[in-house]
């Protein structure tokens, strides 16, 4: 028993970039993002960021992701092959839930190490919701410090980091503010976003973004 509690201890606290992408692991729960520009699999870290995941998962079960695109790219001007891809619903009102408390990385010790999936979000707390953004390469900059809240990191991508790397290289241009010269030229589509571990748990909330939509 004390071996096997062990095992157990040692797995959770492995990082998610650890955790394999083809089998389950104690406290993570995997989901796989079907993009025109292929798979990512990223496992969310359930213990230490409960309600960053259950929000993201709950917009996975609902199919708030399905349909929406990766619209930002945001390379860093000192080395353009690192940086953060960012996607989700946008400002779809008719596909959001409501926000939830943030939990920054002082709180859940996940950092923006290279792979990290975490929250966009204004600048107040509790404000995330449906968008999301993917580092390639270290971001300590969005960790919380001190009265800085930073972004709730939520968990890793444990394969597609392929993908990844290459929706961060495609061109870009327009938007402004913060985003000036970000935005994909050509949007790279979320086909689905599908849980693969444990079962799916919908809000049963209306789904106003289907309503009059082509039914399949």
């Amino acid at each position: 028993m004390r071996i096997l509690s062990a095992l157990i201890a040692l797995l959770l606290a492995l990082p998610a970039a650890a955790q394999p992408a083809n089998r389950p692991t104690a406290g993570y729960v995997r989901v796989k993002l079907e993009t025109s520009a292929g798979p990512i699999v990223i496992a969310l870290d359930a213990r230490r960021a409960p309600r960053t995941t259950a929000n993201f998962l709950a917009y996975v079960d609902d199919g708030r992701f399905d349909g929406t695109v990766f619209y930002r790219s945001a390379r860093k001007k000192v080395d353009p092959k690192f940086g953060f891809i960012q996607g989700g619903t946008r400002m779809d009102a008719r596909r959001l839930l409501p926000p939830f408390p943030l939990e920054p990385t002082s709180k859940t010790g996940i950092k923006h190490l290279d792979a990290t999936i975490s929250m966009a979000r204004p600048a107040y707390g509790g404000s995330a919701g449906g968008n999301f953004f993917i580092t390639v390469g270290a971001a300590p900059n969005m960790d919380a410090a001190g009265k800085y809240e930073g972004y709730p990191a939520f968990g890793r991508v444990v394969a597609g980091m392929d993908v990844v790397k290459r929706i961060l290289a495609m061109p870009t241009g327009g938007g402004s503010g913060p985003m000036r010269g970000q935005m994909l030229f050509k949007e790279v589509a979320i086909v689905r976003a599908v849980r693969l571990d444990g079962k799916a748990k919908p809000t049963g909330l209306v789904k106003p973004w289907l309503i009059g939509a082509p039914q399949r």
